[in-house]
């Protein structure tokens, strides 16, 4: 009989390994990663476009561009688009990113050839209709001037503009005055120089004649040209504070440039930002949260683009604790800089990292993520598995060395509104 006296032994599986897709190349530029052995008899089609932000000759092209793709092709309205592929089951997510801009189309098996044939009409065929435009405009306006009353969304908008300046792809924001000057001609031929196909990603079971089917229809599309474009990086003030009128809290950001996923230190920087502020149990949600009850929440993260990648720290605190919480931010680095951390710390911060790395990976389509991730930014194919390898075998030296090399507080640019 089973013993409910005692709790079950703890293991801990220290392995991670992605399950290996097939690549098939459609052409010198393209290729098609097909993740097959799917339970279910759905799947997902996704295309990727050279088309981020980085890319736009005017702010906000790129997004607009993106969201317009399903609102009215040479043949179908808006609203048809939308009556067919409910009628398909199927459904449409557009991500317009800083890097890259994807469009994808989830459905059932059994209407692959009617789902796959629309969703190509909508990437291939857009007409960005004025009318349509002038509508996503008028909704875009609305939650800009909503969010501009937040101090967490200026806040964040004023940090990245302060690391890498007002015109950088990394660091401008989508303006009321861009959106404004946006017109349906500047859509069209963004679409025309710019919507070139990098990678197709499929998810489910295909079999042979379906592949060949599938891979076919976008031998036609554009090729990828040579896209080398470079940004000039123009820094910002260091500290900057904006006033709000009767606003009771502040929102306060913190950042700096940090090193990317190439990097051979970046595993190392992860697991400090990890100990510094990267979950519940971390030193600043310690400090400032449970010691000093400034905060509800504080978190510092790293988020790597393609070509630079970005440390911020963030947390909302009364007026009047502006001062210290910065303070005690910028202490807790130190500490993590000059203090040699113990074992159990470290163990219990690996153990969460790597329970979270673990959890990213659970069903074929956050393994997909992984591979667009491995494969967009021309990553090792290992490059998951040597990470986590690399994370659990990161000691408190290493934590020490990255937090003195990469964590320089006098390097922080600060951002305060409240």
């Amino acid at each position: 009989m089973l013993d409910r006296s005692s709790p079950p032994s703890f293991l801990k599986e220290f392995s991670f390994k992605l399950p290996a897709p097939d690549i098939i190349e459609i052409n010198d530029h393209l290729d098609f990663v097909l993740l097959k052995n799917l339970e279910q008899n759905v799947f997902k089609l996704e295309v990727v476009f050279a088309s981020g932000k980085w890319f736009e000759p005017k702010p906000g092209v790129s997004y607009f561009t993106a969201e317009m793709l399903d609102k009215g092709t040479k043949t179908k309205t808006s609203l048809e688009i939308a009556k067919t592929l409910e009628y398909y089951g199927a459904q449409i997510e557009i991500s317009s990113g800083v890097d890259f801009l994807s469009a994808s189309v989830y459905g059932l098996k059994k209407f692959l050839k009617e789902t796959v044939n629309i969703f190509y009409e909508i990437i291939t065929d857009p007409i960005f209709a004025e009318d349509e435009l002038a509508s996503l405009k008028k909704i875009y306006i609305q939650n800009l001037r909503v969010n501009k009353e937040k101090n967490s969304y200026v806040a964040s908008q004023l940090i990245r503009k302060n690391i890498f300046g007002s015109t950088h792809p990394y660091g401008n924001s989508i303006e009321e005055s861009d959106v404004l000057n946006l017109t349906s001609v500047d859509l069209v031929n963004y679409f025309t120089a710019h919507f070139f196909l990098q990678e197709i990603y499929f998810i489910g079971n295909l079999a042979p004649q379906e592949v060949l089917w599938l891979t076919n229809e976008f031998k036609a599309y554009k090729n990828l040209p040579n896209l080398n474009q470079n940004h000039q990086i123009t820094k910002g003030v260091p500290s900057e504070h904006i006033q709000k009128e009767g606003s009771l809290q502040t929102s306060i950001r913190m950042g700096k440039q940090i090193v990317n996923r190439d990097h051979k230190d970046f595993p190392s920087v992860l697991l400090a930002n990890h100990i510094l502020g990267g979950f519940f149990g971390s030193r600043l949600m310690k400090n400032i949260r449970e010691d000093k009850g400034m905060t509800y929440g504080i978190y510092s993260s790293i988020n790597p683009f393609k070509k630079d990648a970005l440390l911020t720290i963030a947390t909302d605190v009364n007026n009047q604790n502006l001062d210290l919480a910065v303070m005690e931010i910028k202490s807790e680095i130190k500490i993590l800089q000059n203090e040699l951390m113990g074992t159990n710390e470290l163990t219990l911060a690996k153990n969460h990292f790597l329970g979270s790395l673990v959890s990213e990976v659970s069903n074929p389509f956050l393994c997909l993520a992984k591979f667009k991730t491995q494969r967009l930014n021309s990553l090792p194919k290992n490059y998951y598995e040597v990470l986590f390898n690399s994370i659990n075998a990161c000691n408190a030296e290493q934590v020490q060395y990255s937090s003195q090399q990469y964590f320089a507080t006098d390097e922080l640019s600060l951002v305060s509104v409240g």
